[in-house]
């Protein structure tokens, strides 16, 4: 628990354990290390500390390759190698049962043929659509809705404008003023 920051729960049922943070990084980092202690069998402090350390370089790697993988998949190239971290990070979440990353990636698809046929920017809207929820990766760090830390932290990185303004204004709480803004919003109820 201290190594990780995760709670550790071991309920009375054989073979249950329950790793419980708001961090869905952190708990993957958890499970990671706390599967690696159990197949080896060696439970001591120096040894929990350094399997904690290796789980956190196997879950870095997994971060860094899901954001590259998201991005290539959708044909999204130049992504600020910060953006891909926070994509990456999206593959330990989920809203309402789905996984963030892959919602992603299916909006961008989806919106690159929606875009295509409408004659919006397709590579904006697609970009837009990809990391909507970028946001999400950062909200038990970062007060604020998810879709105004996605724009703030795409403007941070020097993501277009036209890109950041239609990833952030995929909700109704802010008005959606280009084409391609429109298209992310539509997408994303359909997804």
């Amino acid at each position: 628990q201290r190594a990780t920051g995760v709670d550790i729960m071991v309920d009375d049922t054989p073979g249950m354990i329950i790793l419980s943070s708001f961090d869905p990084v952190r708990r993957e980092i958890a499970r990671v290390a706390l599967e690696m202690l159990l197949k080896d069998g060696r439970v001591h402090p120096g040894r929990i500390e350094e399997v904690v350390e290796k789980a956190q370089k196997q879950v870095q790697k997994d971060v860094t390759r899901a954001g590259e993988d998201a991005a290539r998949e959708v044909g999204i190239v130049g992504v600020p190698k910060e953006i891909l971290q926070y994509l990456g990070e999206l593959k330990f979440r989920t809203s309402y049962g789905q996984n963030v990353l892959k919602h992603g990636t299916e909006m961008a698809h989806m919106a690159g043929v929606l875009a295509e046929q409408l004659g919006a920017n397709v590579k904006t809207t697609k970009y837009a659509a990809l990391i909507h929820d970028m946001g999400k990766a950062l909200t038990h760090k970062i007060e604020g809705k998810h879709h105004h830390i996605t724009g703030e932290i795409a403007r941070k990185y020097g993501v277009a404008e036209d890109v950041a303004h239609a990833a952030e204004a995929h909700h109704d709480d802010m008005e959606a003023t280009t084409l391609e803004a429109v298209i992310v919003r539509v997408v994303d109820a359909i997804s």
